[in-house]
């Protein structure tokens, strides 16, 4: 009976992960307009430019790199009036695609008391 219960709970875990429903990974994404890594390269170049008088520059490496978007982690409001953390592109930010939570007025003390 211990073994069925694992292997029922091994499934809904694997079910969840692949619908991810249940697990949410941090990933590089902009939330608003879905930036994302983009792949790249570095190319290392020698030699000296024509223009300045040299025979010209040579490729000699080629290596692979990624391009990440600038998320910054911004508290938000959120179209049900709630208020949260997004990640978020500056595009987005500078675009005004986001509208930033109201600063706070009332003091931590009073909070509690």
């Amino acid at each position: 009976m211990a073994e069925y219960h694992q292997i029922l709970l091994a499934i809904t875990l694997l079910a969840a992960i692949l619908s991810d429903s249940l697990i949410k990974f941090m990933a590089r994404i902009c939330e608003l307009t879905g930036k994302r890594p983009m792949k790249g390269s570095i190319i290392w170049r020698s030699g000296k430019a024509k223009k300045l008088g040299g025979i010209g520059t040579h490729i000699t490496a080629i290596t692979k790199r990624r391009f990440f978007p600038n998320l910054q982690r911004v508290k938000a409001l959120m179209p049900n009036g709630e208020v949260r953390y997004v990640r978020v592109a500056t595009t987005a930010i500078k675009k005004g695609m986001i509208v930033k939570a109201p600063k706070r007025t009332w003091k931590k003390d009073a909070a509690k008391a």
